[in-house]
Formats: structure tokens, sequence, C-alpha cells
């Protein structure tokens, strides 16, 4: 009994893509991925640290190889797959850590809305919800301009300092003192309406 050869595996790496190229046939982009789909797991294996997302990158990698092989040049096919495994991995880590900085931002953020926010004092617990809305609207008004846009753009628009900075056209380092300075004086002004 003889094995059925697959289609199109005794051609070279050059000969399929250039095949591929011209015919857009997806089955000669697989049989030419299929060659070095363990390369390609290994590279997302090193980088990302985990089966799971290794075995993702490795169907990204595969999707964007049917997008640009179309266009661009290849003269040798397994360094330059290499090269492209190797860069959508790092561009996955970064859009993680990116990730897990927006996450710690928004904790960081929510942690001190929680200081900012009076309902959390017991003083103030007497207040109606109304009551509390409008002194802390009359407290707002009564920050300096950039201080309350500051505020305002962080606490309640959830925007990040270098978003705030380029909003406002002003320095990063003078919109963290503007809410820093801004959220002690609205602790301030609540704490003086108790009283």
């Amino acid at each position: 009994m003889r094995i059925k050869k697959p289609k199109n595996t005794d051609k070279s790496d050059n000969q399929l893509l250039n095949q591929f190229q011209e015919t857009g046939n997806i089955d000669l982009l697989g049989v030419l991925f299929e060659r070095y789909m363990h390369l390609v797991y290994g590279v997302c294996l090193k980088y990302l640290k985990n089966r799971d997302d290794a075995q993702d990158c490795v169907i990204e990698v595969y999707e964007k190889l049917g997008k640009e092989l179309l266009s661009k040049q290849v003269d040798n096919f397994k360094p330059w797959l290499y090269v492209v495994s190797k860069n959508q991995c790092l561009m996955r880590l970064r859009s993680q850590q990116a990730r897990l900085k927006q996450e710690r931002a928004y904790k960081k953020n929510e942690q001190a809305l929680m200081e900012l926010n009076p309902f959390v004092h017991p003083d103030y617990n007497t207040w109606e919800p109304e009551e509390m809305d409008e002194r802390l609207e009359d407290c707002l008004n009564k920050l300096r301009e950039h201080q309350r846009a500051c505020v305002e753009l962080f606490y309640y628009k959830e925007l990040c300092y270098q978003t705030i900075s380029e909003q406002l056209n002003i320095d990063i380092k003078k919109v963290k003192s503007y809410i820093q300075n801004g959220k002690r004086n609205l602790k301030i002004c609540i704490e003086a309406h108790n009283e």
C-alpha cells in the first residue's frame, strides 16, 4: 500500500510562495506555513511563556501572512517568517503591558475617587444625595480653573495625565499637581460644609 503524498509538498518555499501570490490560493499558503509552524510556535512560546497565548499568536501570524504575502516580495521565507513571528509576539506583549498599565491606573483612579467621594466618610452619611451633589458642585466651582478642569477630566472623564496634558496644553507635572491640590482643596471645602 502506498501512502498518498499531499499535493505541493515537493515544491520549494519560493515556488509555493510565488504560486500563492499569483493565485491567492490559501491552501498553498497552508502547505508553506505548515512546514514552519513548529518554528513559529517555538518563537511564540519563547517570548510569551504561555502555551495558550503562544497558540493564539501562531494563528495571528498565519492570518497576517495571508494579507502581507500577497503584496510583499520575500526572498527567503524562513528567516522572514521568524522576524514576523517575533514582531507579532512583541506587539502582543506591548498590548498586554499597556492593558495592565491601564488597569492599574484605573484601580488607582478608583481608589482616589473613593478617597475624594464624601459618601465613603461617615461624617457625610447624613447628607441626602442631592445635597451632596450640590455641595460637591459648589466646591468644584470654587477650585481654580486649571485645578477644576484637571480634576473633572481625571475623575469624571477618567482620562490619563498625558491626555489631560495634551487637551489642556499644560505640562504633565502641572497636571499631577493640579489634581493633587484640587483633590485636597475639595476635601477641605466639603469638610467646611459639614461644620
